[in-house]
């Protein structure tokens, strides 16, 4: 993936780690499995809108403060 999702895949590690949160916690807090979490916070998935919603929601954010650039390419 392009620069852009590498600047989204480091805001939703570092969203993870301030919030003392393993990829199991906000994988299970969005309703997904950890592995399919890992992907998208390591850019080797594909991110659509409403899960980006769903993880905004867990980190208590605006889903355009952390997805902003990816959906903007």
């Amino acid at each position: 993936m392009g620069k852009s999702s590498t600047n989204v895949n480091f805001k939703l590690q570092n969203l993870r780690k301030e919030n003392n949160m393993s990829y199991e916690t906000v994988a299970k807090s969005v309703g997904i499995c950890k592995a399919y979490y890992w992907q998208i916070e390591n850019g080797n998935r594909r991110l659509y809108y409403d899960l980006a919603l769903r993880i905004a929601r867990v980190f208590d954010k605006r889903p355009d403060d952390i997805f902003f650039e990816y959906y903007n390419k």
